[in-house]
């Protein structure tokens, strides 16, 4: 038996729609593989219950697929299914490592991207890679046509998840399918501001860089009491404040020491809106590690 580790992951960082993601230290799904002469899925933990175990309609099952190796998975789900934290990829990114691992395929880190991401696509649509490549490979990525860039970094944050509802589906129909030149450009600036910040580990130029007046406002507007999240975080020492991939989860970057206050101040702001939140103090952290039995 192997078992693997992957971490849930925040994508799009404010200024990086669909290009940015970290993996983040915690929480994180395991999985254990055997091999077998059919893939069979079982799915245990957080939100088990919203999770299929047909293998035609899990992620997993379309990893299987795609590496030709059948096998019984058993799925931990510590990340929490429509979070905005990538638990699909946390799932397709642990599996990967695993089924190339036990039927010896040979695939690197960055050649699995693809292929966890084609579990992915069973969830979205499409393959998109920004939430497994930071699963399988750790730290700060960007993901282009063109590739995977990975950064190493140890950047604080916490990531406040409230028990609300967003609609992935609900989440893309509002990104406007066009923008002011000026809008762009600002984003831009952003963006290259917060892979510096992420290159330095340095919170304050990654918060800097986080702001996009584009896509998150539109999000943000699904996620019951953001306004009133953001500016208590930002009150007690965060650098910067966005939603965390599709939502409804709010990343916030933050200074080490400042990661209790932050959470708590969170956790509070949404209290006071009437939503109950968890919040995790976590920073960005490793992808996804691989044991034996």
């Amino acid at each position: 038996m192997l078992t693997v580790r992957a971490p849930a992951t925040s994508a799009n960082l404010g200024s990086g729609f669909d290009v940015f993601g970290v993996a983040l230290e915690t929480p994180a799904d395991v999985v254990r593989v055997e091999r077998a002469a059919e893939t069979t899925i079982t799915v245990t933990g957080v939100g088990s219950q919203y999770i299929p175990e047909d293998p035609e309609q899990n992620t997993v099952g379309a990893v299987a697929d795609a590496l030709d190796a059948p096998a019984h998975i058993r799925i931990d789900k510590g990340v929490r299914p429509s979070s905005g934290l990538g638990s699909s990829a946390a799932s397709a990114a642990a599996a990967a490592v695993a089924l190339n691992e036990l039927y010896d395929r040979g695939l690197t880190r960055e050649e699995l991207v693809p292929v966890a991401a084609e579990g992915e696509a069973l969830v979205s649509g499409e393959a998109h890679a920004d939430n497994v490549a930071p699963a399988l490979l750790g730290g700060f990525t960007i993901v282009t046509d063109d590739g995977v860039t990975q950064v190493d970094t140890a950047v604080s944050l916490v990531a406040c998840l409230p028990e609300i509802t967003v609609s992935t589906r609900d989440a893309r129909q509002v990104v406007p399918e066009s923008a002011p030149m000026s809008a762009v450009v600002e984003t831009v600036g952003h963006a290259a501001t917060l892979t510096i910040g992420m290159a330095r580990n340095d919170p304050d130029l990654v918060g800097r860089g986080m702001s996009d007046g584009i896509v998150t406002p539109e999000r943000a507007a699904l996620i019951d009491g953001y306004d009133a999240v953001r500016e208590a975080a930002l009150e007690v020492g965060a650098t910067g404040v966005t939603v965390s991939g599709a939502g409804p989860t709010v990343l916030a970057v933050c200074h080490r020491p400042d990661r209790r206050a932050v959470a708590g101040a969170m956790v509070d702001a949404f209290d006071d809106v009437g939503v109950e939140s968890r919040a995790y103090q976590t920073a960005v952290g490793d992808g996804a590690t691989l044991h034996r039995g």
